[in-house]
């Protein structure tokens, strides 16, 4: 398969190396939904534990750390009881310049297709576990908000995150991404849509930034997306590029040419791709990837 090129690395699969096994051996098992920093001389890695609907969905968030990149110890891992949730999805681990810890959770509303991200923040990565979690991102009776990425800079705080539609139940897992900035990463104002599904193509039915890397005033993003309702959650991974806006804040982002990245095993999902710089200057990926069984592991690459 081909992508449209970029000075990100993108997976290869060949000599990838599962970093967690999922839960179970079938369907709707899944580990993965990484997000990935480097502090301290450690790789810390942020990910979701999620069973099959009717079993608990989307069980916990953990937050684990590795010399090496591959072999991790777990420091924290946060339950979806904590939030009153039904379901967590992808949290997004950042460290803020001051050298706090953040986790944002992606976390479901019971009974709806809501969602929402709520902000956990502490000295240390194991305290997460028991801060106090605050709104930040609430969405609302029109639509729910889940998975953001974030980044920093002299400009501020960005944002991108998936917004689905909520107008219509069976329609809810439509996604765009959309931006927005905050002077302190809590209080956020939404810019606009950053990236929309492209009718007739594989991602017309959603797209979900997943990761972003800026250099001067470009911006790449890798992202999930689907063509129906029946790739929800076997998303595949794509390319957009944008550019930085004379307040600093960036643009729309438009999608690489080529076809999308996906797992060799059926239905060939690969998502939520993260990448990290090592401390010895390479980069390192980390993705949800589909296995022969159906269930998806959490994997990692050497870039």
């Amino acid at each position: 398969m081909s992508i449209g090129t970029s000075t990100l690395p993108l997976p290869r699969w060949d000599g990838s190396t599962v970093v967690v096994e999922p839960p179970g051996d079938e369907p709707g098992a899944w580990s993965g939904a990484p997000s990935s920093i480097v502090a301290d001389g450690y790789v810390y890695l942020a990910y979701r534990v999620r069973l099959p609907i009717g079993e608990g969905r989307g069980i916990a968030n953990v937050i684990a750390r590795s010399r090496d990149g591959v072999h991790f110890t777990t420091v924290a891992e946060i339950s979806k009881d904590q939030f009153g949730a039904e379901s967590l999805e992808r949290p997004a681990l950042i460290r803020t310049p001051s050298g706090r810890w953040r986790l944002y959770v992606s976390a479901a509303t019971p009974g709806t297709k809501h969602w929402r991200v709520e902000l956990l923040e502490a000295a240390t990565p194991s305290l997460l576990a028991t801060a106090t979690p605050v709104p930040v991102l609430p969405g609302d009776e029109t639509a729910g908000v889940k998975d953001p990425v974030l980044f920093h800079d002299a400009y501020g705080w960005h944002l991108w995150a998936s917004v689905h539609p909520l107008d219509s139940w069976d329609d809810a897992d439509r996604m765009t991404t959309e931006y927005a900035t905050s002077p302190d990463g809590v209080s956020w104002t939404w810019r606009g849509t950053a990236l929309a599904p492209r009718p007739g193509s594989w991602d017309a039915r959603g797209v979900r930034v997943t990761s972003v890397q800026v250099d001067g005033d470009e911006i790449t993003a890798t992202y999930d997306g689907r063509a129906t309702a029946g790739e929800n959650w076997e998303e595949r991974t794509g390319l957009a590029h944008g550019t930085r806006l004379a307040d600093g804040s960036f643009g729309s982002l438009v999608a690489a040419g080529g076809e999308p990245l996906g797992s060799p095993h059926a239905p060939g999902g690969l998502r939520y791709l993260s990448v990290v710089g090592m401390p010895d200057g390479g980069r390192r990926l980390y993705y949800e990837a589909t296995r022969e069984d159906g269930a998806h592991d959490l994997r990692t690459e050497r870039a």
